[in-house]
């Protein structure tokens, strides 16, 4: 046997030497990268039928449930936030919904714009990464005039969806451009009456704004539902083809963690809170019953899936779509007997 000489064995334990050095434990590293923060656009597509719904993501902003929750214990509403593994304030999603016919491209509703600071205002850019431009929008359909929803209309005076007609249940329209409404209403309300008046000018002024009453349908496949609580003229829309419903409920839930187990807790900017709680224990029983899938502006991004009852039969529970790169419309939903 020919062992080494004693200069190649220190060749050799210096090569080995190196390159511990350069690769550590873990294997080689040729760059420091950088932590990269932000998320990818926010966009989410599933089928209806034939019609292509995409969920659209406006941002998050974080909101003190604790405080702004109504008719539970503020205890009992940290603890469900702890169980959610949720910290508060409640880092809370705002979501659109961008509707393809076929034959026509419907927006519901049109987030914050500038109203709310930077974590908002990210639709436009969501919108885009979808595929669509903001002048492919034939349709824009508003749940309600709070700010969140009514801010990304217009943007320095000007329509952002300029050859969009914008249609508003007259319930809502009738309040919120109502100057002695403004006046009276509560300070952390008052400012949607501003943003809402601003936003809606424009359309007005181009002749693009189609008030509505009631049940009504505002395109075939889309229909309005009134919900009256939240706000005067609180409207859902169901989405529909093939037997396939979706339903874009609007402001029906804020809080998940909390609002699914007890319908009856309620959120201080309910303009009749009593109505809205009324209206959401209605909106809940039909979507368990018939199964059709809900899709939520405040429930966690892509903030689409289906409402189930508890096993006691005391509460609801949501129940998320299952991501799918097949975009397949779901099964028909059973018949409520």
């Amino acid at each position: 046997m020919n062992l080494p000489s004693r200069g190649a064995l220190a060749r050799v334990l210096l090569c080995i030497a190196s390159a511990t050095s350069l690769t550590g434990p873990s294997g080689p590293a040729f760059a420091a990268a950088p932590l990269q923060g932000g998320q990818a656009p926010g966009y989410y597509r599933v089928m209806v039928g034939d019609i292509e719904v995409t969920a659209l993501s406006d941002g998050t902003i974080d909101f003190p449930m604790d405080e702004l929750l109504t008719g539970e214990r503020p205890e009992a509403i940290r603890s469900a936030f702890r169980k959610a593994f949720q910290p508060l304030p409640a880092e809370t999603s705002m979501n659109q919904f961008l509707v393809n016919t076929g034959s026509r491209l419907v927006l519901v509703d049109t987030g914050a714009g500038d109203a709310f600071g930077p974590t908002l205002g990210r639709m436009l850019a969501s919108l885009r990464a979808a595929g669509y431009a903001p002048e492919q929008v034939d349709d824009i359909v508003i749940t309600h005039m709070h700010a969140d929803h009514t801010g990304g209309l217009a943007r320095d005076g000007e329509r952002v969806f300029p050859n969009a007609v914008l249609h508003i249940a007259r319930a809502d329209l009738g309040f919120w451009m109502n100057p002695a409404n403004q006046a009276r209403a509560p300070e952390g309300v008052r400012a949607s009456f501003a943003v809402a008046q601003k936003a809606l000018g424009p359309y007005i002024a181009a002749g693009r704004l189609a008030p509505f009453d009631g049940a009504t349908q505002i395109v075939p496949g889309v229909r309005a539902l009134p919900t009256p609580g939240h706000t005067p003229g609180h409207t859902c829309y169901a989405i529909e083809s093939r037997g396939q419903m979706l339903l874009a409920w609007g402001d029906v839930v804020h809080a998940s963690p909390v609002q699914f187990a007890d319908p009856s807790v309620r959120i201080a900017w309910d303009s009749h809170d009593r109505a809205a709680e009324h209206e959401r224990e209605k909106v809940f029983a039909d979507a368990a019953a018939r199964g059709f899938l809900v899709a939520g502006s405040h429930l966690p991004f892509p903030a689409m899936g289906h409402v189930a009852r508890t096993a006691d039969g005391k509460g609801y529970a949501f129940v998320p779509v299952t991501y799918s790169v097949n975009r397949k419309p779901a099964p028909p939903a059973p018949t409520s007997k």
